[in-house]
């Protein structure tokens, strides 16, 4: 198994801001339930680009029993599940958005001629469904344009940007139970037999086994200390002696070192403003809670947020040292 220091594979991901959203049906597998990305902000327009997105917008893309599917229907889609959609080149994705829409447009149809769109049931949805519409609309017109290329440039100088470089090493290994067949591998290889070939034949790691042992680059605090130890002190093309973790023995070959600095601001900058835009969300919806007059009425519900409350720790107020 590989060697990380808490025994796991790394892994990445990212995380939006908003919640996923309940449809009918999904058209297909990349359509599975998502609640819209707000679109990006655009200046000011003037009182004729009003007008050009208003005429672009009211452009019929397609008819469904007579009723039109408007450019507009097709940014709102969009916005919905374009996240989904991944890599779909862009002639097929608006194909894949219409053909949304159209569904869209034939379930509503079905549910007016079942008599669905009007009660109490349809009305709880209606209220329930305008206040997640405002909500949207609110990230798109205050929380998205309140981060600037600008402000994310800011936060790279002095946050990334100047981020010492960090060494890092790529390396391989084989893993086995014993120490008698770690040396006698150590053996086989100062005799010039080939490491990746051994570690493909005798490695206990799954992780790397097929890969000849090789590890990848890695920096300081991502492995075992002892495991670590060893690959940061050999020389590129150096094995190690056996070296004895929790995870059995190893013997190491380090492959290369490099100094990776921070990544160029535009490679990550729409993953900045996008987290900076997750932290003005949380600061506005702290600062809205905190004016809000909130009253919790479910009794159990109640019960445990006074629970989170008794245990919180209580301030400090020892009074400063004069």
């Amino acid at each position: 198994m590989a060697v990380p220091s808490d025994g796991r594979a790394e892994s990445s991901g990212c995380h939006g801001i908003l919640t996923p959203q309940q449809r009918i049906v999904p058209l297909n597998k990349l359509m599975r339930a998502a609640i819209a990305a707000a679109l990006l902000a655009a200046p000011l327009p003037t009182a004729i680009q009003i007008a050009q997105t208003a005429t672009a917008q009211e452009k019929v893309v397609a008819k469904v029993n007579g009723k039109a599917i408007t450019e507009a229907d097709m940014q709102l889609a969009e916005a919905e599940i374009g996240s989904e959609l991944g890599t779909i080149p862009a002639e097929a994705r608006r194909r894949v958005v219409l053909e949304y829409v159209i569904e869209n447009q034939l379930f509503a149809d079905a549910a007016e001629a079942a008599k669905l769109g009007s009660g109490a049931a349809f009305d709880e949805r209606m209220n329930y469904w305008r206040r997640r519409a405002l909500r949207e609309y609110y990230f798109e017109a205050e929380l998205n344009k309140s981060i600037s290329d600008a402000d994310a440039k800011k936060f790279y100088d002095q946050q990334v940007g100047s981020a010492k470089a960090q060494e890092e090493v790529r390396a391989r290994h084989i893993l086995v139970e014993t120490e008698a067949l770690a040396k006698e591998l150590q053996e086989r290889i100062g005799k010039g037999e080939d490491f990746v070939a051994l570690a493909k034949a005798h490695s206990k790691d799954p992780g790397s086994k097929n890969d000849g042992g090789d590890l990848g680059y890695f920096g300081k605090g991502q492995m075992v200390p002892v495991f670590e130890e060893t690959a940061f002190s050999l020389k590129p093309g150096q094995v190690s002696a056996p070296v004895k973790s929790q995870f059995g023995w190893h013997i190491v070959k380090l492959e290369d070192r490099r100094a990776r600095g921070a990544p160029p601001f535009e490679a990550i900058k729409d993953r900045l403003i996008a987290s900076m835009i997750h932290r003005k969300a949380q600061e506005v919806a702290a600062d809205l809670r905190a004016k809000a007059e909130l009253e919790y009425v479910d009794q159990a519900i109640k019960a445990q947020i006074e629970q989170e409350k008794a245990i919180k720790p209580a301030p400090d107020i020892t009074p400063a040292p004069k």
